[in-house]
């Protein structure tokens, strides 16, 4: 029996398991509350691997492999280590999510600054979990045409109706199940993985070192203007993004929240230097292939067969995982903030929430999978969606969460000031290597406290204000 053939019969089995458990899982969903939260029963490990698990998945293996491998070299190990990072930091904010005892961000946005905010909020998250869903199916079908030797756009197709049909079943609960799985095969396996492949070269443990060009092994060679952004574009969708922020509203309690997020970002620090090298072995062993195809090449190039099946096997499905998020944090919010908060209220006392919730998600499924065929890029697309989702909430969600009765008006001018900012300084080319999500967090921080200080100044206004609310 070929190599090839025993990869894809793992992969092919490991995904009928990987459909079994969330089939199992859709026996434990009972309510809306259950499809969108896995109930709020998370545990330590199961939150730490959910969240994990979705960052470990197409931008933190393949992406990253994929960077290394080009012209990023070993310094892509800080995509994932700003990763870590930024959940570290927002474990300091976890338990006030929790707290909240909401299912998603533009709920609680709407809540303290009222309609406009609201609506802004939660078009712009939407938008962009379609696009970072796309992204994870674009991630997927790099490794399906590799293996199965199809085109790449029907790659894509494949890759994400399954990711759709996965999501639609189980919602949350086979999210966290399968998740808990991926995240000690991915992290352990591909470890393992680099050491068998050294240990079986005949330069060794050397071959790095006498193979590649100075630069390919500088950690800083992203400069530290874009190691910066790349932390506080981190910091600010762990804080804001729906899909991150729902795992926490899932977790037991406020203090499974804080452990969950301490030990993900530990983790992630320390699987960072593993996809960078899995790239720079891409690079010396099968230089002048496609850059995304790097991981699935030398993965099925220089691993047992059946080893090689079963990482790739995780990769594949944490891709799914993460691309599920996203589906199920756009299924909750056009369903609860957008369908029943303007679209239909009166349906929202008649049931049928969690029918609602899995109808959506094969709409912004096929939407995405669109979206995914028109880009066919990974960390492009996913440095857009989190600009654009981050940048303008930023402050309000934060000071939402932490001040005590923060000015409704600073909310929907500050969500305006900081999504165009950003977006504005996307479009013209991100000038000095400054990320856009930096100067649209800026624009959302100083506008939000500006207009703090101005409601501060007119006590008459800030009375009606509360008298509103």
């Amino acid at each position: 029996m070929s190599a090839n053939v025993i990869i894809t019969a793992t992969i092919f089995a490991y995904i009928a398991v990987m459909l079994g458990v969330a089939l199992y899982a859709r026996t434990r969903i009972g309510n809306a509350d259950d499809y969108h939260l896995a109930g709020r029963r998370l545990g330590t490990l199961m939150l730490a691997g959910t969240l994990a698990a979705t960052e470990i998945g197409g931008g933190s293996s393949i992406g990253v492999t994929a960077k290394a491998y080009g012209e990023w070299g070993l310094s892509a190990a800080w995509y994932v280590i700003a990763t870590g990072i930024g959940i570290f930091l927002v474990a300091f904010i976890a338990p006030s999510m929790r707290r909240s005892m909401a299912t998603t961000v533009p709920e609680i946005i709407g809540k303290i600054y009222g309609r406009p905010s609201h609506i802004v909020t939660s078009t712009l998250s939407v938008i962009s979990l379609i696009a970072l869903s796309a992204a994870q199916m674009t991630a997927c079908a790099t490794i399906v045409s590799v293996l199965l030797h199809i085109n790449f756009t029907l790659a894509i197709v494949l890759s994400g109706a399954l990711l759709v049909f996965y999501t639609w079943v189980g919602g949350m609960w086979s999210l966290t199940m399968t998740d808990f799985i991926q995240f000690f095969i991915i992290v352990f396996g591909f470890a393992l993985g680099i050491v068998y492949i050294l240990w079986h070269h005949p330069a060794g443990f050397t071959l790095l070192s006498q193979h590649l060009p100075p630069e390919k092994l500088s950690a800083t060679r992203l400069g530290w203007g874009t190691i910066t952004g790349l932390i506080v574009m981190y910091f600010m969708t762990f804080c804001t993004g729906q899909e991150a922020v729902q795992r926490f509203y899932s977790a037991r309690n406020e203090k499974v929240a804080i452990k969950g997020a301490l030990l993900c970002g530990i983790v992630m620090v320390l699987y960072a230097f593993v996809p960078a090298t899995f790239g720079l072995l891409a690079f010396v062993l099968y230089p002048g292939i496609p850059a995304n195809e790097a991981l699935a090449t030398l993965a099925t190039g220089q691993l047992p067969p059946l080893f090689a099946g079963l990482v790739l096997s995780a990769v594949l499905f944490a891709t799914l995982s993460s691309g599920s998020g996203d589906l199920l944090g756009a299924a909750s919010i056009s369903v609860k903030d957008i369908y029943y908060g303007y679209i239909n209220p009166a349906a929202s006392e008649a049931g049928g929430e969690l029918r609602n919730s899995r109808i959506v998600v094969l709409v912004v499924g096929a939407v995405g999978i669109v979206v995914a065929l028109l880009s066919q890029q990974i960390i492009e697309l996913l440095v857009f969606a989190f600009t654009i989702r981050a940048t303008g909430p930023f402050a309000a969600y934060l000071f939402g969460l932490l001040a005590h009765s923060p000015p409704r008006q600073a909310g929907f001018i500050s969500i305006l000031a900081g999504t165009l900012g950003g977006v504005i300084w996307q479009i013209i080319g991100q000038p000095w290597g400054v990320f856009a999500i930096i100067i649209g967090a800026l624009a959302s921080l100083v506008s939000y406290l500006l207009c703090w200080a101005w409601v501060k100044k007119h006590p008459a206004d800030t009375e009606g204000e509360q008298q509103a609310r």
